[in-house]
């Protein structure tokens, strides 16, 4: 179970997350997240994470233009795009060598079969709550709607994730192909600022049952 600790954008609080070696750590370069990076990091220190932790940038119906920029500028690992981009963006994208994850909102309406398109140009997928906004929201959807989901493409599970309900995917991920958690709302202080107290202990968690299943 990889660990991916999105809405990052404050220096010490990115040091002191890099101290619990997440897997991948995620920067939304979206103007109208409340997490939005804006101007606030610098590319060096960005940059100088270990990397051992791989960089994620999060872009909402961007140029593909402006996520090249980004990426080289930041040295990201991967454009995780969280709008309506289509199969041709992502496409496009990992031509150009980026890795890319695409994000989808679920709800009981959302059409499994449209991920068909897009298997093919995307690395990984992202199942998030549809809500409001494009992500953030701090809701989980129904997870039994995953049952639905018949590709070996691995994706992350996103919305509302929260120490009162890790248990509960760490179940679903014996029988569902979860490759990884991607938390934010539900771990922070302030749009941007996580609860890094917090965050230790949902590691402690995951990291148990892994070391648990590794000598099972």
């Amino acid at each position: 179970m990889k660990i991916k600790v999105c809405g990052m954008r404050v220096e010490e609080n990115i040091a002191e997350l890099i101290k619990l070696m997440p897997n991948y750590i995620g920067f939304i370069f979206y103007d109208k997240s409340a997490r939005f990076v804006g101007d606030r990091l610098d590319p060096e220190f960005i940059k100088g994470i270990p990397h051992d932790i791989q960089k994620i940038g999060v872009f909402v119906n961007a140029s593909p233009g402006y996520i090249m920029d980004t990426v080289k500028k930041y040295d990201l690992q991967y454009a995780q795009l969280h709008g309506q981009e289509m199969p041709d963006m992502c496409r496009i994208l990992r031509q150009k060598g980026i890795n890319v994850i695409k994000a989808f909102s679920i709800d009981n309406s959302f059409n499994f079969a449209m991920l068909n398109n897009y298997a093919p140009h995307c690395d990984m997928f992202l199942f998030d709550t549809k809500g409001d906004q494009p992500g953030g929201n701090g809701i989980a959807f129904d997870w039994s709607l995953l049952k639905k989901y018949d590709h070996e493409k691995p994706f992350l599970l996103g919305g509302g994730i929260s120490l009162e309900n890790i248990q509960e995917i760490l179940s679903l991920s014996v029988s569902m192909p979860i490759y990884g958690i991607d938390v934010n709302s539900k771990f922070e202080i302030e749009p941007g600022t996580k609860d890094l107290k917090k965050l230790e202990q949902l590691f402690d968690i995951v990291r148990i049952k892994q070391k648990q299943e590794a000598e099972a």
